[in-house]
């Protein structure tokens, strides 16, 4: 379980952090370099996210949309100062239990 979760994390920052340098490149006119570094995050996420431990792509990134929620409100106030509300933390919340049920959940073979 710890493989798992280490793999969501990091895929988790490659993701963002590429989609933060590319936002950055395009919309704030930073150098073309944060778009490539951005393009590279990217294709790293996609491969780290092959390595994961449970068996169902559908699931697998399903999960990762719910943890990247909060991932994605961690970075947006730790990395570009935005302050997420509380509605924001409740549908996160939300979205963890979500990706909880859908990973954990007993299922029949």
């Amino acid at each position: 379980m710890l493989t798992g979760i280490f793999l969501f994390i990091l895929a988790g920052v490659m993701e963002i952090g590429g989609g933060y340098l590319v936002w950055q490149w395009i919309r704030e006119s930073r150098p073309v370099y944060y778009g490539l570094f951005g393009a590279a995050g990217l294709v790293m996420y996609g491969v780290i996210a092959a390595f994961q431990v449970f068996p169902a792509f559908g699931r697998v990134y399903a999960a990762y949309g719910g943890i990247f929620i909060i991932m994605s409100l961690l970075w947006g106030w730790w990395i570009d100062g935005w302050r997420p509300d509380t509605y924001d933390w409740v549908g996160a919340a939300f979205c963890i239990i979500g990706v909880s049920i859908m990973l954990w959940a007993p299922r029949g073979a």
